[in-house]
């Protein structure tokens, strides 16, 4: 070994052979005399070197390292030493002193990753420091001896990586001023020095094939480190780093958590903490300080109560915590989970308790507003008028609405009568229209005419010239009147030879119908319906008294209508006959009547025309209903199908509730004894079921009725429907014993068949006069027969016989009427009836006779009787029994 200088720089060089001749190509440049004046060594041989190659867990193996050279024409000698070289300018800046181990870290990261280190851990001081100032309430002095504080390690990190910052720059300002120009390209800051004329040496681990001429060289960095020496210490970095990690701060704010992190006590203690973490911990520390936090104001609220809630829908509109409602049910005595339901009011005792105000809402306030705001007079259009006809039966109410609509529908009606309210619109000549509505006039039909004068604006009240006022006429009076609507009186019939107009308007003087003829303001008008006499003036008439009454609605809202008529068809499901009062009913609104809900599916006119709406005044026929509603209910369009549903849903409620009271009222005593006398009455079972809803209410009310003065017996509709008998009608009326009766409907194959296995009686009908005739005899048979005593004859003993065979024998001599053999017998002592029986025996002399009458002796012996004596009276009777009839 020996120290030389190559171009004004010593430099040691190892060798291990002898030293090539001058001019050979394997000697290298520093070979020449002028380096051998200045005192250059060589690495020259070819020898085998020794090196320890480290392994992992401290263990450590020798390998033999081979020295190559660059083929030469002159002979090679083995080197007696090889050794890298290493400059003296790298001695010079090599430090005396041990580094520390994040001195040891900073040399072996880049600059570029130094300075963001830097960064990383000024910044992290920052934060502490903030932190530390913030906390300072609640933090503790370390009172622990020889450790130090999170700061002050922070602290001595960053002035060790400042200090390895800057040793390392002054390092690679001198290189750059020391080092020599090099021919080979830079890549970055790494200069690619050329090779020397031997190859680098090879280190062979067995195992592993050699590295290869196209591999990596192993050439010397600027650091005057080799790439294999560079990758040996990025390893023992790397794990310098990991093992620094856990004692880093900054590091885990920036690093992903690893199994290591969570095992370590140390991590968990120095991580950074969450702000919810922090913020509770500031709160702790201000309550220990004695400043608690001030509570934030409750917030009362006005909670709507309906009739019953959940235990967690309370608490939602109260916003407390379920679990204190359940502990304030509990205090009140109420074991509730959070899925019960407790009444309206407990729920109120709870909302006052927790200090909100209380409103109670019933489910009846979802029907309030259903009809909408009252139209403005921007809004409304005038409308048809709805005129309705009534009056007594065959008066000519069908027959005159047929002259005015050239239509002939009394043609069709069973009987000649009307059963059905039709609703019909009539374009006059002059393009006005007008709504007619037809009533029926038979005495069962009530409620059809109620309906009929309610929903309408002008009621036509037609009288028949040769009847004049009828039983009926009297009642359409009284509609009209309780409705407050103006009447028009039609004096119908005049083309008859006995009709009498002046005595009509005399007898309704009697009923404060008065004429304006005779001063009133009830007009009247003679017509024939037959001969389409004076139609012309009865319309006039209509349209004065529409125009006096200026009737409009408004078209542009929400439909509202009634149901004049309901009923089941076959293939079309329910349909109602509505009479749209305001708004405009088109295809596709969603809509309640009564308790049934529905979508319009068709609307069909009163000519069989299917129209897309109907306007106000408008009668249509509504199919898309999901049940059959009752004949009177209100139509309503509404917004959606939910909202449709819960008011059907509550009216159907109500109508339970209601049904559940009757059956549970209180009752009082006399009402109990009513009741018991009631138990032993014969009742009538029926189940009714009619083409239409209106018919069929009028049967119902004309049946109840028959019965209703008997105390014997009465009449029992167990089931009605709108629609044919079905099978179900069937079983109840032989479960039940009940006779069925089709109105305008007939059974179906399978309902025929079963009822003529059950034996179920099935009666049609299609006028209501017979209908009301067959229950009235029905009930009559039903009625216990009136027993009635017949008196015959009267006779005096005379004489008292004792036979031994025959025992007692009474003559008599009878005085009144006859006496009959098998007839009864009544013995009467000093005017008391002593006993009664029947006669056995009736003898006249040793003959045996029928009868005996007055004035002639006769003999006679009682059945299980022989008290007789002389005086006493036997009288002699027939008991009748005669049927009843209502």
């Amino acid at each position: 070994m020996a120290d030389t200088s190559n171009n004004g720089k010593k430099t040691l060089s190892l060798g291990g052979g002898k030293k090539p001749p001058a001019g050979s190509s394997d000697a290298p440049e520093t070979s020449s005399p002028s380096d051998k004046k200045s005192g250059t060594l060589s690495l020259k041989g070819s020898a085998l070197l020794q090196a320890n190659q480290k392994l992992s867990g401290g263990r450590s193996r020798t390998v033999a390292v081979e020295v190559r050279r660059t083929r030469g024409a002159g002979p090679i000698k083995t080197p007696e030493q090889a050794a890298p070289v290493v400059t003296t300018e790298q001695q010079q800046a090599a430090p005396q002193t041990p580094l520390t181990a994040a001195e040891q870290a900073a040399q072996s990261l880049s600059t570029e990753e130094r300075d963001n280190r830097l960064k990383a851990l000024q910044k992290a001081l920052e934060e502490e420091k903030t932190r530390q100032a913030s906390d300072a309430v609640e933090e503790k002095p370390d009172t622990q001896i020889g450790k130090l504080s999170k700061v002050e390690q922070l602290k001595q990190e960053v002035e060790e990586l400042e200090k390895a910052n800057a040793r390392a720059a002054e390092a690679e300002a001198a290189k750059a001023a020391q080092q020599p120009q090099q021919s080979g390209p830079r890549v970055g800051s790494r200069v690619v020095r050329e090779a020397p004329s031997y190859e680098a040496p090879v280190v062979k681990i067995p195992g592993r094939p050699a590295p290869t001429t196209g591999g990596r060289a192993a050439t010397d960095d600027d650091d005057g480190t080799s790439y294999r020496d560079r990758l040996k210490r990025g390893g023992a970095n790397k794990k310098n780093e990991r093992d620094d990690d856990n004692n880093n701060a900054a590091f885990f704010r920036g690093g992903k958590l690893t199994v290591n992190q969570v095992l370590n006590e140390q991590y968990e203690r120095e991580r950074n903490q969450s702000l919810a973490a922090v913020r509770r911990k500031r709160e702790k520390a201000r309550a220990a300080a004695g400043k608690p936090k001030e509570a934030a104001a409750k917030v009362f609220r006005e909670v709507t109560l309906p009739e019953t809630i959940t235990v967690q829908e309370l608490a939602n509109r109260m916003t407390e915590r379920a679990p204190d409602v359940i502990k304030a049910l509990m205090r009140m005595g109420v074991m509730a989970t959070i899925n019960q339901v407790i009444d309206a009011d407990t729920a109120e005792l709870l909302v006052m308790e927790f200090g909100h105000k209380v409103k109670r809402v019933t489910e009846s306030d979802i029907e309030e507003g259903i009809e909408g705001d009252i139209d403005t007079d921007e809004n409304l259009q005038s409308r048809p008028p709805i005129v309705t006809v009534m009056g007594h039966v065959d008066h000519g109410k069908t027959s005159l609405l047929d002259a005015l609509r050239s239509t002939d529908v009394v043609s069709r009606e069973a009987g000649g009568i009307t059963q059905h309210i039709g609703a019909y619109q009539v374009t006059l000549e002059s393009g006005a229209k007008v709504t007619f509505l037809d009533t029926p006039g038979h005495a069962a039909f009530s409620e059809m005419r109620a309906r009929g004068a309610n929903v309408t604006d002008i009621v036509i009240l037609v009288v028949a010239a040769n009847d004049s006022i009828m039983p009926q006429t009297i009642e359409a009076i009284n509609h009209a009147k309780a409705a407050k609507v103006p009447m028009i009186v039609a004096i119908n019939k005049i083309d008859l030879p006995d009709a009498n107009p002046m005595k009509v308007k005399q007898d309704l003087l009697q009923h404060e119908v008065i004429i304006e003829d005779m001063g009133g303001d009830t007009q009247a008008v003679e017509v024939s319906a037959k001969k389409r006499m004076n139609l012309d003036k009865l319309i006039e008439a209509v349209l004065l008294q529409a125009e006096v009454l200026d009737l409009k609605a408004n078209p542009e809202r929400q439909a509202v209508g009634t149901v004049v008529e309901a009923k089941l068809e076959q293939g079309r499901g329910s349909v109602a006959t509505v009479l749209v009062e305001k708004g405009t009913l088109k295809i596709g609104d969603i809509f309640v009547v009564g308790a049934e809900t529905g979508r319009v599916r068709a609307l069909v006119n009163d000519k069989g025309q299917q129209i897309p709406q109907a306007l106000p005044g408008q009668p249509v026929e509504v199919l898309g209903l999901a049940g059959t509603p009752e004949a009177g209910d209100r139509l309503v369009v509404v917004e959606d199908e939910a909202k449709a549903r819960n008011i059907a849903d509550h009216r159907i409620s109500k109508k339970r509730e209601a049904a559940a009271v009757i059956g549970t009222g209180t009752k009082s005593f006399e009402a109990l004894l009513a009741q018991a006398k009631d138990s032993n009455k014969k009742e009538l079972q029926v189940i009714v079921k009619a083409d239409v809803h209106g018919s069929l209410e009028a049967i119902v009310g004309s049946v109840t009725k028959l019965a209703e003065d008997s105390s014997e017996i009465g009449v029992r509709v167990i089931h009605t429907g709108v629609g044919g008998i079905t099978e179900s009608d069937i079983t109840l009326a032989k479960s039940s014993n009940a006779m069925v009766i089709g109105f305008n409907v007939r059974a179906n194959a399978q309902a025929r068949d079963q009822a003529q296995k059950n034996g179920v009686n099935i009666s049609y009908y299609n006028i209501i006069y017979n209908v009301i005739d067959d229950i009235k005899a029905i009930l009559g048979g039903m009625l216990s027969p009136t027993i009635r005593e017949e008196y015959l004859g009267q006779a005096e003993i005379r004489q008292v016989f004792n036979i031994t065979k025959a025992g007692k024998i009474a003559g008599c001599m009878v005085t009144t009427g006859m006496v009959k053999r098998g007839s009864k017998v009544r013995l009467l002592r000093d005017n008391v009836v002593i006993h009664e029986g029947m006669l056995k025996t009736l003898k006249r002399f040793k003959d045996e006779v029928k009868e005996v009458k007055e004035g002639n002796e006769c003999g006679m012996a009682f059945e299980n009787y022989e008290d007789i004596r002389e005086g006493d009276i036997i009288e002699c009777f027939d008991v009748v029994s005669e049927a009843r009839t209502l």
